[in-house]
Formats: structure tokens, C-alpha cells, sequence
């Protein structure tokens, strides 16, 4: 065939040859032109002693097809002689198939230190023996092509073969550190699991199933892996009956805790399935991939604290997805209903609340503004979701405090976006306290309602966090109340609040309340909560809803339905009424350390300025001047590094920011210490995210690492180099508000310029090599030392020199030798090398250097410090 896959002039070497899988790699290598060493030592399955006879009928079979071979009769664990053989006979080695085995199947309870030994020997040792042997010639060749032949005993274990197993895996790790070593040297190395009929499997497989699975379907596999052509290596293939699979290594998302946590085994238990879990999964594919997110985590900081309750580092700040909800009148007067309002048989004063055709016009109790929030949290809890971090169930949440705002009359009816996050986690002591923030947002964009739920953890607490707040607020003065309303809490006023969503079955379930440690079903603090605030507006606010402004109480103690309600309310100004409500017939205080604020006039919506946030607070009075924006904050950056020249000292990188919604991209050069708006080719770490993200993150509302795992921040380059941008957090906010003032005043674009870059920095690496040069001619010595080729691949500037130390001392411009090592580095950091103000581990730790190829070479750079001078000439 045209397009036949040849082996001509190549030299393969396949070991276990004489029968089963070898037996057939050798066949088809010789049968497309490859000269064929096949080894064999002739014994038994199980290792008993040789025989030549099994080589000689292969090597017979291939001459007599017209094919070239020579038979090898000494053991894999004498690779030495093997490799010599096939250099002897012709000169040459291209191809390596490691592929002898035996047998010693015995459980583990029963198995011997010999039949352990033994499997070692044959499968692991003889595989790196003849390796070993090969690897110089195919090196100096650059040319090479290796497989080892694993096995799925190897990869998912199997009963009895405890020895072979542990052989067979450990022939894949061998093939993957060989991978990375020889790729620069073109040797490529991968491994096969295969299923096929031979010596070794006849034993276990019935003779139906050996029938079927012809081990030319694993050689086809092998033969291609080993030709010129194929550019697989360091991978693994399971094989057999005509299945072929690259097999792949997956690992699950998992969980992280960061350090300085106490990791107990119970913090363990309690993450399990997530630890466990592979719904979402990665799949490293080298050793820098893998320990990405454990280096991700050490340069992330500090914890937060946290227990197997709640873990702060994923739940402070969560923000969960929006929600959307639509309520109507039905929805407002069932409300009103469920808050006591309307009790007389004709409605009374409050019929506005509950009639939608009223000739006043239809009323909004404001309070109905915190039944949006509560539903986000209940639907949440319905559906078994939680935000990241929080592992208790429903049973330990208690309703500790509530505080609801509205920044317009509520509308009849509406369709509100709800955006959620936690505030705040305090600790204290026994218990968890979590702050819950819901802001609802109409069609329009305009912000109607603002909600924070304080809700108490039972026995979460205990981290040795900050316990936040400890003072009491809102203490009623020592004198008379200046209003006092009792009112009547109805037999079934928990049913009939419920209707507003609150479905809790505490509330109406008998059983489920003694079980709680109740008599009977409570009332919901809310309806409670609806209560009071309605006493407040008639007695403070000419019974006008729409002078109501906000609300904040404490629960204290339970109200069952049929008791009285006492609320008692102080005057403290025009604007706020401080109040407490108790159950007459127990006299215990029920809300407490409460009050309402009042506008002072009616609010009225002001509509958005062209190209305002459509979040805006819609009962501004005026529009507010727009605060910071992301351009104002890359000026102050520029203002902060060069205020700070430690900064760049220190970091030495070059980063680009690429922001959406809108879109900008700005350059921040820690190298230089200028701050660009556009884009620069000589980035080192690029982050994308949106403008807001970004001046959230700039500001401390929002965490980089949160931002970075939920996927609202991307980083590419050397993602190591994102931790050092704690900077950020240090530019002083009023140096932000003082830019964006200015900008305002000058009627300035944010987006413009910082202003001049700082004055560029002349690249020293060609200063270097010269003098390199200069020195390696003084002393040939220390070129011996390293008998290596480095590659130095320089950025910002670009440029590329090497240095070869193999045979003599040659310092080139480019790369036009092949590199043992190649060393990845900017300008400014070859010169702080070159200087001895770095060495290369310092480098490499700090993620400036990045190495390639054979790292051992990296530690032989000592004698390239001292080169140059530094600026100025001081050291």
C-alpha cells in the first residue's frame, strides 16, 4: 500500500517475544521492514527455567518471510547484553517494546517473599534494566521509541495479584517520567494495557473468549505508537478484542480547606461527598497541573475559620444566583390578612389593604417587602440547596434578627429580581450568627427592597472567630411609652399567615411542635413582625404606609396564636420610634431591641440618569455623582506603585487586565512601574473579568479566590503570579475617591490614561552573555561543571540565547542547538540573577523561572552570579 506505516532501517526490540503479544509485536515489525531483536528467555509462565526455542521460532518466521532478525536468549534483568546484541548485529536501536512478564498468582495472605521478588524483578527491574541500556544510544540518535506493557490489573487491582499489579502500575509511572525526559530528545514513551490470548492469560479466560481476542489487535497499537509519525507519549492505552482507549486520570473537583484551619477527621466526614463527589472533576495531565490548586490554596492566605457546620472561606460573601418572583394584589391582601390587619367585620380603616377597587386606591403594607427575601431563602431550603461552605440542616436555624427597608411605596403588583449573599458570619461562642442580605429590583431596574435575615446557627459556633456586635441597640428610655396598642393575636393567625409562604410545618403541625418542645404550633415571628410595624405607622405615621422607611427587630421569645400582643413604642425623633412588643397574659418580652425610621416625606422615584446603573437607589431625592469607576482605580494604582517602588522591586511581573461589561483592558507593568490602558504582548499573568467584579474585588467586597472558583475570574499565564496582587487591597480608598473626584470635576473619561508611562528599562540579557562569554573564557572549569545545554528563553524584552557547556564553552545568540534545559525568565529577573540579588531556586519558588527539560541543570547556575553590576553599582 502507499501509505503503509514501514519500519525500514529501523531496529526494534521486542522482550518476551517468543510467544502470546511478543510474538506478534515482532512478527508485525519485521513484516514491515524493522530488524527484529526478539528476546526470550524460554521459560515457563511462572518463570521456570529457558529454553531457546521460542526466540529461534519467531526469529525463523520472520526470515522466512523475507524479514531480518536475530534471537536474544538472556534475561531482561541482563538488559545490558540484550542492548549490546542489537547494537552489534546493527549498529543502531530505534524501538524498545518492553513486554516480558510472568506469572505468581496467590492471594496476598498466602504469597511469598520470592513470589514478590521474583514478579519485581522480571517485570519492574528488567523493564528499567533494558531501558537503561537503550536510553544513551537513543539519546545520542535523538530518535526513540519505547512501550511498556502494563496491564488492568495494574490500573483497577485484581484479587490474587497483588505482586503483578504492583509491577504493572509502577511500568506506567516509569513511562511517564520517561516521556517527560526524552521528549527533547525525541523519545517518545507510552504504555499498554492490553487484553489478548497469550501464555499469561489462558489461565484465567475460557477458550471461547481467548479465541476472539487476537493479539494483532494489541500489536497494531504497539506499531504505531513506536513509528516516526506518531507524536503520543507519556500516555496509557487500554487495548483488546478491537477496543482501543487512551486512558486518562480523573480526579473529582473536590474539596479545599484553607490553611491555618483545624482539619479534624470529623471536618474530613463532614465534606465526604463533596471530597468524593465527581460531578464536576479535573483531569491533571502533569505534575504542575496537579499540584495547582494545593499551590493555589498556600498562596491564597490565611483562613477565615470556620468548623464542619460552616467553612467562612466559602461562605462569607457567597452570592446566589438571582431569583425572580411576581406577586399581585391577592398576594398583598392575603398578606395584610395574615398580619392582623382588617379584622373588623367591615374592614375598617384597613380595607385599602385588602380590596383592590377601594375609591382611596389599593394599599401596600410595607412589611410585605420582606416576603420576596424570605422566599428566596425558603425555596432554597425546599429544594435541600445551600450555599458552599454551609453543611446544617433546617432544625439548628433560628430567626435571630430582622431588618427590611423600603426605598419606594410598594406597588400593587410587581415582577422583583432578587439578589442574595452572606454579609457577615460572627461567632459566638455555641452558636453561628449569619447575616443574609436580598435586594429586590423591579422590571425597571430600580431597587424597591433591601432585607437582611440575622439568622442564629445552633452550635456552629466555636472557631474562635470575631463575634461581631456585642452592645444592645435600640433600648427604650426609662419613662412611658409615647404610644401603647394591645391587640389580639386570632386562634388561627399562623394558618393564615402561612398563606404568604412561610410553610414551616412548625407553625402548623401540633406534632412537629411538641417535637420542637412546644405545646402547640407558634405563630411566625414575622406575622409578629407585621404586627408591630402596622401599630407603629398608625400611631406615629397618621396611618400614611407610605412614610414607612425601614424596620429592625430582635426575636426573643415565641408567640402562640390567641395571646395578646402589647407593643409599646418611644419617640426618639420625628424620623424613629423605638419599640418593644410582649405577650400580655405571660408578660415576656417578644420583639426586642426594635425600631422603625419614617421618611420624613413621601419618597418618590427618580428616574435613572442615560447610562446610570439600572441598580441605582431609586428614592434618592437627586441623582448621586457616580462613585469610582475601574479607570479610576487603575489611575490610583498608578499613583500607589509609584509612591511604592518596593512594589515592583517585589513583584517584578507584568500583568493585563481584561475587563467586560464594559469592556477595557489596562496593562499594569510591575516591572517598569507604568500602568497602560490598552494591551501589551509582553503580559506574564492575564486576568478576565467584569468591570464590576473588578472593583469589587479592588475594594474587598468581593474575594479574589471565591471569584477565581466560581468561574467569575479567569487567569492564564503564570497563575502563581495572581497571589501577589494583595497589593490592591493596601492603595488607600481615599486616593480612589480623590482620583475619581478629579476626573469628575475635569469632566475626564475614566477610561483615559494614568499619564506617562514610567521611563523604560534598558534589557541587559545581551550585557550578560558577553560577560558570561568573557568569564567561561577564564574559566573553562565551570562550563565542565554544568556539561550541559541551557536555553535561555528571555521576555520583556523578547530574546533567546544558549549556553553550551557539553563539549567545551559556547555562548550563542538563538537557538540553534538542542537544549537539555530551557529556563524561562523576563529581563529583569536574568539581571537580578546575574547580579546574585536572586538565585534560580528563589526564582523558581517566586514563579519568575520557569524551567523545562532536566531541572537538576537549574541548580548549576551558581557561577552566573556576579556577571554584571546592578544599576547604580551597588549590590
Amino acid at each position: 500500500m502507499a501509505n503503509e506505516m514501514r519500519f525500514d532501517g529501523k531496529v526494534a526490540l521486542v522482550t518476551g517475544a517468543g510467544n502470546g503479544l511478543g510474538r506478534s509485536h515482532a512478527l508485525l515489525f519485521g513484516a514491515r521492514g524493522a530488524s527484529v531483536v526478539v528476546n526470550d528467555l524460554g521459560g515457563g509462565p511462572e518463570g521456570s527455567a529457558g529454553s531457546s526455542a521460542a526466540a529461534d521460532a519467531v526469529v525463523a518466521e520472520i526470515r522466512k518471510a523475507g524479514g531480518e532478525a536475530v534471537p536474544s536468549y538472556d534475561s531482561v534483568e541482563e538488559g545490558e547484553k540484550i542492548v549490546r546484541l542489537a547494537l552489534d548485529r546493527y549498529g543502531r536501536l530505534d524501538i524498545l517494546v518492553n513486554n516480558a512478564g510472568i506469572l505468581r498468582d496467590i492471594s496476598f495472605a498466602k504469597m511469598s517473599e520470592e513470589d514478590w521478588e521474583l514478579i519485581m524483578r522480571v517485570h519492574l527491574r528488567g523493564g528499567f534494566k533494558v531501558a537503561h541500556a537503550a536510553w544513551p544510544q537513543m539519546r545520542d540518535q535523538e530518535h526513540g521509541r519505547i512501550v511498556n506493557t502494563a496491564s488492568a490489573a495494574g490500573i483497577y487491582g485484581n484479587f490474587g495479584q497483588t505482586n503483578y499489579s504492583s509491577a504493572k502500575l509502577a511500568l506506567l509511572g516509569m513511562a511517564r517520567t520517561l516521556a517527560l525526559e526524552g521528549k527533547k530528545h525525541n523519545i517518545l514513551v507510552n504504555a499498554v494495557a492490553p487484553v489478548a490470548a497469550s501464555r499469561l492469560t489462558e489461565t484465567v479466560l475460557p477458550p471461547d473468549t481467548l479465541a476472539a481476542l487476537d493479539p494483532g489487535c494489541v500489536s497494531a497499537l504497539v506499531a504505531y505508537l513506536c513509528h516516526e509519525s506518531c507524536a503520543e507519549t507519556g500516555s496509557l492505552f487500554e487495548v483488546g478484542g478491537g477496543f482501543f482507549a487512551k486512558l486518562r486520570w480523573e480526579r473529582a473537583a473536590g474539596r479545599t480547606f484553607r490553611i491555618g484551619r483545624a482539619i479534624t477527621p470529623e471536618l474530613v466526614r463532614g465534606e465526604w461527598n463533596t471530597i468524593t463527589s465527581f460531578d464536576q472533576s479535573t483531569h491533571p495531565t502533569d505534575l504542575a497541573s496537579a499540584l495547582a490548586p494545593i499551590m493555589a490554596n498556600v498562596h491564597a492566605g490565611p483562613s477565615k475559620g470556620g468548623n464542619e457546620l460552616i467553612d467562612l472561606d466559602l461562605a462569607l460573601g457567597y452570592e446566589f444566583p438571582d431569583t425572580t418572583s411576581s406577586y399581585d394584589e391577592r398576594d398583598v391582601a392575603i398578606y395584610a390578612l395574615g398580619v392582623g390587619a382588617a379584622q373588623q367585620p367591615d374592614g375598617g380603616d384597613d380595607l385599602p389593604l385588602v380590596y383592590e377597587m377601594h375609591p382611596e386606591g389599593f394599599r401596600v403594607l410595607p412589611t410585605f417587602g420582606v416576603i420576596p427575601g424570605l422566599a428566596v431563602m425558603l425555596e432554597m431550603a425546599r429544594s435541600g440547596g445551600s450555599a458552599p461552605g454551609c453543611h446544617y440542616s433546617l432544625d439548628r436555624l433560628l430567626h435571630g434578627e430582622q431588618y427590611t427597608e423600603v426605598k419606594l411605596p410598594l406597588p400593587p403588583k410587581a415582577t422583583l429580581t432578587n439578589r442574595s449573599r452572606i454579609v457577615d458570619i460572627f461567632d459566638k461562642g455555641e452558636n453561628a450568627l449569619m447575616i443574609l442580605e436580598t435586594r429586590s429590583f423591579d422590571e425597571a431596574g430600580t431597587e424597591l427592597i433591601v432585607n437582611r435575615f440575622t439568622a442564629v446557627i445552633r452550635g456552629a459556633g466555636g472557631w474562635g472567630g470575631e463575634r461581631g456586635p456585642s452592645e444592645e441597640r435600640n433600648i427604650p428610655p426609662e419613662r412611658e411609652p409615647d404610644a401603647r396598642v394591645e391587640q389580639a393575636i386570632g386562634d388561627n393567625q399562623a394558618l393564615l399567615y402561612r398563606l404568604s409562604g412561610d410553610w414551616n410545618p412548625l407553625h402548623a403541625d401540633p406534632t412537629i411542635a411538641r417535637a420542637f418542645g412546644f405545646e402547640r404550633p407558634i405563630l411566625h415571628g414575622l406575622c409578629t413582625f407585621g404586627y408591630v410595624a402596622r401599630h407603629v405607622i398608625d400611631s406615629f405615621a397618621g396611618g400614611d404606609l407610605r412614610l414607612f422607611k425601614s424596620i429592625q427587630v430582635r426575636f426573643a421569645e415565641s408567640v402562640y396564636p390567641g395571646e395578646t400582643l402589647v407593643t409599646e413604642m418611644w419617640r426618639e425623633s420625628e424620623q424613629r420610634i423605638v419599640l418593644r412588643a410582649s405577650v400580655k397574659e405571660r408578660e415576656v418580652a417578644v420583639l426586642t431591641q426594635a425600631v422603625v425610621e419614617l421618611y420624613r416625606e413621601i419618597p418618590r422615584p427618580v428616574p435613572p440618569a442615560e447610562g446610570a446603573p439600572a441598580d441605582r437607589d431609586a428614592s434618592a431625592s437627586e441623582p448621586e455623582p457616580s462613585g469610582p469607576a475601574s479607570g479610576d482605580i487603575f489611575h490610583a494604582i498608578a499613583r500607589h506603585v509609584a509612591d511604592h517602588p518596593e512594589v515592583v522591586d517585589e513583584i517584578q511581573t507584568v500583568y493585563q487586565f481584561v475587563l467586560t461589561e464594559p469592556e477595557s483592558t489596562w496593562t499594569v507593568d510591575l516591572k517598569s512601574g507604568a500602568v497602560n490602558a490598552g494591551k501589551t504582548e509582553q503580559a506574564e499573568c492575564t486576568l478576565t473579568l467584569s468591570d464590576t467584579e473588578f472593583v469589587a474585588m479592588c475594594s474587598g467586597a468581593a474575594d479574589a479566590q471565591q471569584l477565581f472558583f466560581s468561574g467569575k475570574l479567569q487567569i492564564a499565564g503564570n497563575i502563581m503570579a495572581s497571589q501577589q496582587l494583595e497589593f490592591l487591597k493596601e492603595i488607600d480608598p481615599e486616593t480612589v475617591l480623590a482620583v475619581a473626584e478629579e476626573r469628575r470635576a475635569e469632566g475626564g473619561d475614566a477610561l483615559s490614561e494614568p499619564g506617562p508611562p514610567a521611563e523604560a528599562v534598558e534589557p541587559r540579557a545581551a550585557e550578560i552573555f558577553a560577560a558570561l562569554c568573557a568569564r567561561l573564557g577564564d574559566d573553562p572549569g565551570a562550563a565542565a561543571k554544568l556539561d550541559a545545554v541551557c536555553r535561555f528563553e528571555i521576555s520583556a524584552p523578547a530574546a533567546t540565547w544558549t549556553l553550551s557547556c557539553r563539549e567545551g564553552a559556547e555562548v550563542l545568540e538563538g537557538s540553534a542547538v538542542q537544549a537539555d534545559t530551557i529556563l524561562m525568565l523576563a529581563d529583569a529577573d536574568l539581571v537580578a540573577l546575574a547580579t546574585g540579588g536572586e538565585t534560580a531556586a528563589s526564582l523558581f519558588q517566586k514563579g519568575k523561572l520557569r524551567i523545562e527539560g532536566d531541572l537538576p541543570v537549574a541548580h548549576r547556575l551558581g557561577f552566573l552570579h556576579g556577571l554584571i553590576e546592578p544599576e547604580g553599582g551597588e549590590s
